[in-house]
């Protein structure tokens, strides 16, 4: 249980620090570039990518002991679809709301963080093939 509590803190750490990214780079993409919010959504899901990957894999989910490439493969695909469903989802609710483009951002990176999670655990960083 200890473990299980451990790898969650961390997944929510590294969650974080990855959303804090995605988040500010999109921002900043269209505040200082100009560009659309969705186009600067994607710019910011892969920085972010980066950062999450690397901390999950050194962190989080280390004990698993999952072969490097494997689980980069593997976690760019958990994190492609919930970026997919991000995308959906922002370009739905940037057109149907009222919600500031930030706001929804943030909102919605909060909600795909638990499939991401279990997807993680028991998928992209297993060990077993």
């Amino acid at each position: 249980m200890r473990k299980l509590i451990r790898q969650l803190g961390c997944f929510v750490a590294v969650g974080c620090a990855a959303a804090a990214t995605h988040w500010l780079v999109a921002v900043l993409i269209v505040r200082l570039a100009g560009y659309p919010p969705l186009a600067a959504n994607v710019v910011g899901w892969l920085v972010a990518f980066c950062v999450s990957f690397a901390g999950h894999y050194r962190y989080t989910f280390r004990h698993q002991r999952a072969p490097l490439l494997r689980a980069a493969g593997r976690f760019f695909m958990v994190s492609a679809a919930g970026f997919c469903v991000n995308e959906l989802a922002y370009a739905y609710l940037l057109r149907v709301t009222t919600i500031r483009y930030d706001v929804l951002l943030a909102l919605i990176l909060i909600g795909i963080a638990g499939g991401t999670f279990i997807l993680g655990r028991f998928w992209a960083f297993r060990h077993r093939t």
